[in-house]
């Protein structure tokens, strides 16, 4: 054997053990096959923010951690909830980043908010008062797909005091949230809350009925590492407004926004972010006995559009009357009142556009009860729920989850996980007819002990699009707060690809 193919064996040999594997075929072999579809694997990784609860001292506040159970997750990992200011690491330990021999300190981390101990049981956390800080979290392994961390606080009494729920958030960099408000009386603070190690630098942009608000302090704003900005609305406006469109930009790095929205006389709740601008948008779950609804919605494009107004019922798609339609002119943002919509039924609002279409973002303001004794919640239009969807922090009663199929019939199974403190898992299989919307009890542990977890799963059919909706009564007011259920995300689409030497070869 010559010195020539000796080299070539051993450069071949060498490949394979950087590659782990190379297939070596003839040039062109490789791929002739027909194509393999990507594999949808679980993800490993799963960061969430949750804003600063309240400023009240009569605040209580619950956390609820679930992570549903997924086939082909790592065996292990871990998962916790902590301060941002501790960052959002899951390791028992942190660099206190003062010298000291070889590496520096190492201090004991703080103790987190709650931290679970497995897949398929919630983990729950309670804080009071008003010095709460912002959250992050971090799962890893077998904690991190469709990992879903629920905050729910209780205010007896104050501005913008009922029942405030939001589901903590992934991290992004595009936000928008119509229904915000600068009007008198009521107090916006959009929270931005930053769980890296560099700081992000963020704009504001508010849309009114004529357009941009001008302003020159919502530009630039820069949120530091590990922090939370809450930033008040009025203070980027000159003149009072309601039914306004925010619209937040990162220009570096990331932040997690929440818009929390406190009324002086109809209570208060989180408005979350909206699905991203779309020709169509479903608004489900809006509650039967909602006694006001109002539609904020705004375009971003230059051209005018009319939005297609229809409610699906139990019954199905039924077009309210008076409301047919809504114009936007583009750039604006537009307000209509639909009163008690939903006349004691189910619902959820379906937006389409018939003529020349145009992108759009919208969100309801929903309220119930009369007189003194009225609460305030928001939908904002979300996305289909393509395999999965989770939501934390149910109990025995209180608890509605609402379900809509707006374009074709629908299969969905819904899982009761185990109680935070108890209880056996039960599941229950539905159909949700074409058009429709379905309110559902939803099915209970058996022996429930503490929170437990709802899981949808979209079996069959067309879309399905959903909202959970927990009630607690606080001194006769009917406090209420609606989160939608956006597909959790829980696995990644992952190509299959083949390692081909043929490449290294020259023609």
């Amino acid at each position: 054997m010559n010195r020539t193919t000796l080299s070539l064996i051993a450069g071949v040999t060498a490949l394979a053990a950087v590659t782990g594997f190379a297939a070596l075929e003839a040039p062109g072999a490789a791929g002739a096959g027909p194509a393999k579809a990507a594999a949808r694997l679980p993800v490993e990784r799963t960061t969430l923010v949750c804003p600063a609860p309240s400023s009240s001292d009569i605040a209580d506040t619950t956390y609820t951690s679930f992570t549903p159970v997924t086939q082909g997750a790592s065996a292990d990992g871990g998962a916790r909830l902590q301060s941002a200011a501790e960052g959002s690491g899951t390791d028992e330990t942190k660099d206190g980043g003062k010298g000291s021999g070889k590496g520096g300190t190492k201090k004991k981390a703080a103790k987190p908010v709650l931290q679970p101990k497995a897949p398929g049981t919630p983990a729950t956390g309670d804080t009071s008062g008003g010095d709460t800080p912002a959250l992050t979290g971090t799962a890893e392994g077998k904690f991190a797909p469709g990992w879903t961390v629920q905050q729910t606080t209780e205010v007896a009494a104050g501005a913008g005091r009922g029942l405030l729920g939001v589901e903590c958030t992934a991290p992004d960099t595009d936000f928008w949230f119509p229904g915000a408000s600068t009007a008198s009386g009521r107090a916006d603070y959009v929270h931005l809350t930053n769980p890296d190690d560099s700081a992000a630098v963020v704009d504001i942009e508010l849309y009114g009925k004529d357009g941009a608000v001008k302003s020159a302090v919502g530009e630039g704003i820069t949120v530091a590492p590990h922090s939370s900005e809450p930033v008040l609305l009025s203070t980027l406006a000159d003149t009072a407004q309601d039914g306004l469109t925010l619209h937040v930009t990162v220009r570096s790095g990331r932040v997690g926004a929440a818009v929390q929205a406190l009324d002086d006389k109809l209570g208060g709740d989180w408005l979350a972010a909206a699905a991203d601008p779309a020709d169509s948008l479903v608004l489900p779950g809006i509650p039967k006995d909602a006694t006001s609804v109002r539609l904020i919605a705004f375009t971003p494009a230059d051209a005018d559009t009319d939005l297609k107004v229809r409610l699906a019922s139990p019954s199905g798609l039924i077009t309210p009357a008076g409301h047919e339609s809504v114009h936007l002119k583009g750039g604006t943002t537009a307000s209509v009142d639909l009163g008690d919509v939903t006349r004691g039924e189910a619902g959820s609002l379906v937006l389409t556009q018939t003529s020349q279409s145009a992108p759009v973002v919208a969100a309801l303001r929903v309220t119930r009860g009369k007189g003194d004794k009225q609460e305030t919640a928001f939908i904002p239009a979300t996305g289909a729920i393509a395999a999965r969807a989770t939501s934390a922090d149910n109990s025995a009663k209180g608890s509605t989850l609402s379900l809509t199929a707006p374009t074709a019939a629908a299969q969905v199974k819904v899982t009761a996980s185990a109680g935070s403190e108890g209880g056996t898992a039960v599941s229950k299989t539905y159909t949700i007819k074409a058009g429709t919307t379905q309110d559902i009890a939803p099915p209970v542990p058996a022996g429930l002990k503490g929170a437990y977890a709802l899981t949808v799963e979209r079996l069959s059919g067309g879309p399905v699009y959903g909202a959970r909706t927990l009630t607690a009564t606080e001194e006769g007011v009917p406090g209420f707060t609606v989160q939608t259920l956006p597909d959790d995300r829980g696995t990644v689409s992952v190509p299959h690809t083949d390692e081909d030497v043929s490449v290294l070869q020259k023609p």
